[in-house]
């Protein structure tokens, strides 16, 4: 049974992460709770990993984790990308999903948020979180993120003959015609889609 205190550094760790996108490190959660002594807060770092709730590695400063226990390997969320036009590409580590359950092995999975309502009579609304499958090559109808240059956006995959249509799933927005473009790769495929209920 974790005492408060041990609690209230654990949910600051929870907070720090979400925000910094790293651990603190022992003297920042030294700081915040005015423990002057390092070796005080390793006592409520041992406590909670013992308790499971964090696991932690040596010999980095940052080094505190969420506990493998669960599913806690997230699936990274790395940027947002456009369901509508396409838009900048940003591939910056922001959190992570905690999914491990639902989606078993995530090593080849990340998570983008979608902008834009492309994307909203197959269920995928703006604000969504997509689920994908890292890889290179898609069927005909899966919907897929695509990399036009540095812009990326989801929609259907549709290949021809001679080219390739990224169709939306919103009569308003036309498919996008991908013709031999040296540029155009698709990222992965949408494995699942992540609402928070009640968000602004």
């Amino acid at each position: 049974m974790l005492n408060e205190r041990a609690r209230e550094i654990h949910s600051f760790i929870q907070r720090y992460r979400r925000e910094k996108g790293s651990a603190p490190t022992i003297r920042e959660i030294g700081r915040q709770f005015e423990i002057s002594s390092t070796n005080g807060v390793r006592y409520y770092l041992n406590l909670l990993e013992k308790a499971g709730y964090i696991r932690r590695t040596g010999g980095i400063s940052r080094g505190i984790g969420p506990s493998s226990e669960g599913g806690a390997h997230g699936i990274p969320v790395l940027g947002r990308v456009a369901a509508g036009q396409p838009i900048l590409a940003e591939e910056n580590w922001n959190g992570s999903l905690e999914l491990g359950d639902m989606f078993g092995q995530t090593e080849r999975l990340f998570a983008l948020q979608v902008r834009g309502d492309s994307m909203i009579d197959a269920g995928i609304l703006p604000g969504d979180y997509v689920i994908v499958q890292k890889q290179d090559t898609a069927r005909a109808g899966e919907v897929v993120v695509a990399l036009l240059g540095d812009e990326a956006t989801v929609k259907y995959y549709q290949p021809r003959k001679a080219h390739v249509e990224l169709v939306a799933a919103n009569e308003k927005y036309a498919p996008i015609v991908v013709s031999e473009d040296p540029d155009f790769r698709i990222l992965g495929t949408v494995r699942g889609v992540v609402r928070t209920v009640g968000r602004n």
